[in-house]
């Protein structure tokens, strides 16, 4: 049983939302206590279709795999609007400490998903008990954001074509703003993310006698090298863009040269010519260095996500929504783009949209950064950010 949270800790809320507070933070838990990886959420899948389901929705399963889209019509308006939570954990071993740790070993809801979910349950349920809109809401539970692109594949498994929407929204948490306030940035918000690996095909030899070889280690180098020249000298100075080596895997032995070495990159722009410019600079200056000392560059590219590009009028609607709730300070000044990625930029190619972020809470309260093994979403976030998707969707599908 989960013990309220004192009433000094509360943040806003609308009633019917705080009166469901308990059962929304032990369902938190629960998905806490039993992540599960991307494209294997099998087990939360279950758990958010069923409450669709008892709450009266539409409930359509397998888009992505275990993706679950629950719908609700009202009234007779043609509008219709998407929101998204994601459900997938990572492959972290958690050291929260908490009584709710995760009981999988290697695997947590280090990235606040867990929270996601929650905050997006508590709102389907309340908007079915009240129905105040006049419209078509979609609510949107998507596998396999870390990393596995499961917004792309809902939308290649026909999800637009089942569930169009003339908008989608998304939210995430984050730690280091003040817990349950609001921020959103208009335009590129956040970075593409692609990968790169670059084989280098060299000749083998003996360390002793380097002359007789194609050195790959030497022509990985020299290509590491050149690649720190495509930021300093190909991309404009106003723009942004990241080329980082994090791996670079050749040879086991001190006295022998090896045949091949292999270069792994992440790639990162806030601009969609800025991507596509460091695609080709990074193709053409691995390809020229191997060339030039003899040896042969295999690149394989992958496009992993876009840029997320928060449209403005829905960026502006979603800061007024908060406004006219919250007041002035609720919505937290707009900040520089993040290079960190996000697959919601799928949607956002398809249909306008915008992807806000709550505030975690600042310090001790809101823990460290996503991605460690430490980090736990703040419960007393939970509440805020459902009442925010309620608020949000009355007011995009407002009744007559």
């Amino acid at each position: 049983m989960n013990a309220p949270l004192p009433s000094t800790a509360l943040l806003p809320a609308l009633d019917g939302v705080r009166a469901q507070e308990d059962e929304m933070i032990a369902i938190r838990r629960q998905i806490h206590e039993r992540p599960e990886l991307a494209y294997e959420e099998h087990a939360t899948a279950d758990l958010v279709a069923e409450r669709l389901a008892r709450w009266g929705y539409e409930v359509h399963r397998g888009l992505g795999g275990t993706g679950v889209v629950g719908t609700l019509r009202v009234g007779s308006s043609a509008r219709r609007i998407g929101l998204r939570a994601d459900m997938d954990a990572l492959p972290i071993a958690e050291t929260s400490g908490k009584p709710w740790a995760s009981k999988v070993f290697g695997k947590m809801h280090a990235c606040g998903h867990d929270g996601h979910t929650a905050m997006l349950l508590s709102a389907a349920r309340h908007l079915a008990a009240t129905r105040q809109f006049d419209g078509t809401l979609h609510m949107v539970f998507q596998p396999a954001e870390e990393g596995l692109a499961g917004a792309r594949k809902m939308i290649e498994d026909g999800f637009f074509d089942l569930f169009p929407c003339d908008a989608m929204f998304g939210m995430h948490n984050a730690p280091g703003k003040p817990a349950g306030k609001f921020q959103a940035i208009p335009g590129f918000a956040m970075a593409s993310s692609d990968t790169c690996i670059i084989r280098v095909l060299g000749k083998g030899g003996h360390g002793a006698m380097p002359h007789l070889a194609v050195d790959p280690v030497v022509v990985g180098s020299s290509i590491v090298m050149a690649l720190q020249t495509i930021v300093a000298r190909n991309v404009p100075s106003l723009q942004m863009g990241i080329v980082t080596v994090g791996a670079f895997l050749a040879g086991d032995a001190p006295n022998v040269i090896p045949g091949t070495a292999e270069l792994r990159l992440t790639v990162r722009a806030f601009n969609p010519d800025i991507r596509n410019l460091l695609e080709r600079r990074i193709g053409e200056i691995a390809r020229a260095q191997a060339e030039s000392y003899g040896a042969r560059a295999e690149v394989d590219y992958q496009r992993r996500y876009p840029v997320l590009h928060n449209h403005s009028q829905e960026t502006a609607f979603c800061e007024q929504v908060v406004r006219d709730w919250l007041g002035e300070d609720a919505v937290l000044p707009s900040t520089e783009p993040i290079t960190g990625s996000e697959d919601f930029a799928f949607f956002l190619e398809k249909v306008p949209g915008c992807y806000i972020f709550i505030g975690n809470g600042e310090g001790e309260e809101g823990g460290c950064m996503v991605h460690n093994p430490a980090y736990d979403f703040n419960d007393r976030v939970l509440s805020t950010g459902a009442s925010y998707w309620v608020r949000l969707a009355e007011t995009w599908l407002k009744a007559a």
